[in-house]
């Protein structure tokens, strides 16, 4: 029973920002007064299933963090170094917690929804890893190092991934420690290297990731609603 299991949410905002190109790190970005991860942080702490959560900053980043729990006078927050890469960053975090169950998500990621959080949790027993996502609206082409298509996919079967994502940390811990040296762009590559089972969850095109600098005019009018 999830009831009975411990579980922390990891929130990342150690990342570089290389393209949003404002020179500062866009999860401090003001968004109608409240930074944008503010609005992650926010859900997190007030969902039923999460008893703690870990921040992935960067040193230089740890005071603006901090200034920030101390304002919101949230408890069992604890704030730890990211690493280099953002798989790096969760290595960190995994390591600091105990806890059976971890659910990571991009703080820059602020129109999450509690039904996601949820649903990821739930369903983490019935597969090594959960992740939300969306089918892609496109046609979807593989290619080879000079851009000549190899493959297209199915459209009904690809998917834009997301977060959050959730897995027992036990095995997402041994993951990332067998594949120590191999480059991933999410946390479900490590367990999909190792023939684990990853569920997708149906989300929705809200839960955008804020990666340009015009992405914060979308996400503004999401959070309006």
């Amino acid at each position: 029973m999830i009831d009975k299991r411990k579980v922390t949410a990891i929130i990342l905002v150690a990342g570089n920002s290389t393209r949003y190109g404002q020179n500062r790190n866009k999860n401090f970005e003001k968004v109608n007064n409240k930074s944008i991860m503010e609005y992650s942080l926010d859900e997190f702490k007030k969902n039923k299933y999460i008893d703690d959560i870990i921040i992935a900053v960067k040193e230089n980043e740890t005071q603006n963090v901090q200034k920030l729990i101390e304002e919101k006078t949230v408890k069992n927050i604890k704030i730890v170094i990211g690493g280099k890469t953002r798989k790096e960053s969760v290595y960190n975090c995994i390591k600091n917690t105990n806890s059976d169950i971890v659910i990571i998500h991009d703080g820059a990621r602020p129109v999450i929804k509690q039904e996601y959080i949820d649903e990821c949790i739930e369903n983490v027993d019935k597969s090594q890893g959960v992740t939300i996502g969306v089918k892609s609206k496109d046609t979807i082409k593989i290619t080879d190092d000079n851009n000549i298509v190899v493959n297209t996919t199915k459209r009904s079967n690809t998917w834009i991934i997301q977060t959050p994502q959730c897995f027992d940390r036990e095995i997402l811990l041994k993951m990332h420690e067998k594949y120590k040296n191999e480059e991933v762009t999410d946390d479900c590559m490590l367990l999909e290297k190792n023939s684990y089972k990853i569920k997708i969850l149906e989300g929705d095109y809200t839960n955008i990731k804020i990666t340009t600098f015009e992405d914060v005019k979308i996400v503004q009018e999401f959070l309006k609603n």
